[in-house]
């Protein structure tokens, strides 16, 4: 699916791919990560042909730069920052549509699983979005179309866990012929959504391994917490959890797999009020128990 040979890529001095070499096969998962300055922008802009680069690339048999405009239609991209666009939010979905041959119902089907009332935001300008709105709204153009590679950088920022839950819904049912680039700065963060880790540093590849437990895509995780006493701030941030109240001291309500390690910093952040915490894998309620007593 993706071959990737000797890349370089430099910006006056300073070069930033140095000699990159990595393949990937149709259905592959991969998390790219690495700190600030390590090539993951560049990385993406060369495989989506928006920059002159030495080495060779080939996309499913295709050059980024010669054959741009067929790549575009089998990539589904959403970038960390997006486009500054004046365009309203109809018209802009309406163009990506045709571009791309996708259905305009399924992207606002897409947005709407998200959490995005698209109607109600169709006549505004994109850029007059919020910030959250902005990123259901580019995860809907990438993943409501067909595509053979996902290149998605931090996509859940600005998410809310109950997007992030439909987000990581919607990628457990994308066939496993399409292939993912997840790019991020935290690998635990997004260590279940994929079977293989990237880390660049410097332009080169610093480490690069499967991951052995990525079965947490697609799954769900029951949620039981009591508290000793009740704040605000918690209150507040286990309904944003999705939590429902089950008596003055007990909450209760489903997590996604993926969202399992941000779940445990935010009991973390609140260890004070907690008595207990306990979550079970929906699927094997019987086994696979994590419990933490506070």
């Amino acid at each position: 699916m993706i071959l990737i040979d000797g890349l370089i890529k430099q910006f006056g001095a300073t070069r930033v791919l140095d000699g990159l070499t990595l393949s990937a096969p149709a259905g592959q998962r991969i998390a790219l990560v690495g700190s600030n300055g390590a090539g993951k922008t560049s990385l993406f802009r060369c495989l989506l042909g928006e920059y002159a680069y030495g080495g060779s690339i080939s996309v499913d048999g295709l050059d980024p730069r010669r054959d741009r405009a067929p790549l575009l239609q089998m990539i589904g991209f959403v970038p960390q920052i997006a486009p500054r666009l004046e365009t309203p939010v109809g018209a802009f979905i309406n163009y990506v549509a045709e571009v791309s041959g996708a259905s305009v119902g399924e992207i606002e089907a897409v947005a709407t699983k998200l959490g995005l009332d698209v109607a109600a935001v169709r006549k505004r300008a994109f850029v007059r979005l919020s910030g959250g709105m902005k990123q259901k709204l580019m995860i809907a153009l990438a993943l409501g179309r067909p595509t053979r590679l996902l290149i998605l950088d931090e996509p859940t920022a600005n998410l809310d866990p109950a997007a992030r839950a439909s987000f990581y819904d919607l990628l457990a049912g994308r066939g496993r012929d399409t292939a993912m680039i997840i790019s991020s700065h935290r690998i635990d963060e997004i260590a279940p959504l994929v079977d293989r880790v990237v880390e660049l540093d410097r332009g080169r590849i610093a480490l690069d391994d499967a991951v052995s437990d990525a079965g947490a895509l697609g799954s769900t995780f029951l949620a039981n917490v009591e508290t000793s006493r009740l704040e605000e701030s918690f209150v507040r941030a286990a309904r944003e959890w999705g939590l429902k109240q089950i008596d003055e001291r007990r909450w209760s309500g489903a997590i996604a797999g993926p969202d399992r390690l941000r779940f445990l910093g935010f009991v973390a952040r609140h260890a004070g009020l907690l008595a207990s915490v306990e979550l079970r894998e929906a699927s094997r309620e019987n086994e696979n128990v994590d419990a933490v007593s506070a």
